[in-house]
């Protein structure tokens, strides 16, 4: 059975009567294309009703699935507890899901739950959808920190499940826009927050579910968005269809931007497989990056690769530039996949003999030992983005004055605590900021005496 249609929606708790109080009339326009919605999905009679969320249960590197066969909530938290919610879910669907993400090796499932109570991201699409429709089952999912490719093919299994459940089944992908819209909204002003609006109103509005990938992690934390990883799971159920698509309304009078879209799946189109195409594509990028890669990178990769493969450690190649045998420093290792870091580890002062040695150890490390992240797999090897950093010997500086984020690292120290950062690293802009990051990551707290030492760094790529 497959999915009849799905709905992008946003979730403002304001927009409810009992929460707004009368201020829900500036975004009447949205609540009249909502209560279009609802009519739809009632006319559509769905057995069960998906939901991804933000606020539901979120953890960096795991989808969580809400467990048992029963949920409740209210807007208790918005002042409004009368208004609230008694629903079941669909353990058979879910039990589906589960089935198909262990046998894939996916990281998703219902360990872990944080929060039993229905989510304000669940139940205000579900408020407007009661009004109109009260019968079928629910399904709660929640995002996670892994990549957006993750996000779509979390879509692909929910889209198997419902075709094993024999479910008639509606999606509603929650999720308000940015955040940052206007200078007296809730969160400020950024450019980067119409941008995005303007963007993601019209990928969706076109139904070009494959330009999802390309809003980068830190455009997205710039604009502050909030469904964009709910969305891309929406278009992962839909892969491989065509789509009609409708554009409601698009509001951003609070600050904040609400996007309304629906998509009804059509006839299968082998042009729209947007994961499929994007790995591929980033699969080419990678062949083209390493072979412009120095010996520096190369080695790393070579080091990481091996390991991962067999489990054992490379000896030092003899065809590589004499400084690499010659030179004895500190060495960071920095992976990334489709964007995001994947791991990082490194020396700040050598421990090797060279720094050959020091790649070919701290590649290792940094891909399979960063407490962070799980280890990197042979599957991914080839979408890895890899930077090699060498390091000069730390100098003592008197004050934030002698730095500069573009071209010194920084280390802070506090006794035997110690947090250090790279220099000209994506996000970070000032002084104030590097060394507040440096801080937390040695775990120095604020008003403790702090030491300050700079270094610079060659970059490798």
């Amino acid at each position: 059975m497959p999915i009849l249609a799905a709905f992008m929606v946003p979730h403002p708790p304001l927009i409810i009567p009992t929460v707004g109080r009368g201020s829900e009339e500036k975004v009447r326009e949205t609540i009249r294309s909502y209560e279009q919605v609802a009519d739809e999905i009632a006319k559509l009679e769905p057995e069960t009703i998906i939901i991804t969320s933000p606020h539901a249960t979120m953890y960096s590197n795991y989808f969580h699935i809400s467990p048992g066969y029963h949920a409740s909530g209210s807007f208790a938290d918005f002042g409004a507890p009368q208004t609230s919610f008694e629903e079941d879910y669909d353990a058979t669907l879910r039990d589906w899901l589960c089935m198909i993400a262990e046998e894939e090796d996916f990281p998703a499932g219902i360990d872990g739950e944080r929060k039993p109570a229905l989510d304000h991201g669940t139940m205000v699409p579900l408020w407007f959808i009661r009004q109109k429709y009260k019968d079928g089952k629910i399904l709660r999912i929640g995002l996670s920190g892994l990549p957006l490719t993750a996000h779509y093919h979390l879509g692909e299994m929910i889209r198997k499940a419902v075709d094993k459940a024999g479910r008639k089944v509606v999606f509603v992908a929650s999720g308000d826009l940015s955040h940052k819209l206007q200078n007296y909204g809730p969160y400020g002003y950024a450019p980067e927050g119409p941008e995005y609006d303007e963007r993601i109103m019209d990928t969706c509005g076109r139904g070009a579910f494959g330009e999802l990938f390309d809003f980068d992690d830190n455009f997205c934390d710039k604009a502050a968005e909030c469904g964009h990883r709910s969305f891309v799971i929406m278009a992962g159920a839909l892969d491989g269809l065509s789509v009609k698509v409708k554009k409601y309304s698009h509001q951003d009078v609070t600050g904040v931007g609400y996007g309304i879209c629906s998509f009804y799946p059509g006839e299968p189109d082998e042009a729209r497989h947007f994961r499929n195409e994007y790995l591929d594509k980033q699969e080419k990028l990678a062949e083209e990056r390493n072979a412009k890669s120095d010996a520096y990178v190369k080695l790393a990769r070579k080091s990481l690769e091996s390991y991962i493969r067999t489990g054992k450690t490379i000896e030092v190649p003899t065809d590589l530039p004499q400084e690499m045998y010659s030179t004895r420093a500190g060495a960071f290792v920095s992976i990334h996949k489709q964007g995001s870091l994947r791991g990082c580890i490194g020396t700040i002062l050598p421990t090797e003999d060279s720094v050959a040695e020091e790649i070919i150890q701290n590649a290792i490390s940094a891909s399979t030992r960063d407490p962070r992240f799980s280890p990197i797999t042979e599957e991914e090897l080839s979408l890895l983005e890899i930077n090699v950093d060498v390091l000069s010997s730390p100098e003592d500086i008197s004050g934030p004055e002698e730095l500069d984020v573009k071209r010194y690292g920084v280390i802070v120290s506090s006794g035997m605590k110690r947090g250090l950062l790279l220099p000209d690293l994506e996000g970070v802009d000032t002084v104030e900021e590097q060394i507040d990051i440096a801080r937390r990551k040695g775990g120095i707290r604020t008003g403790e005496k702090i030491k300050l030492q700079r270094f610079e760094v060659i970059r490798h790529i």
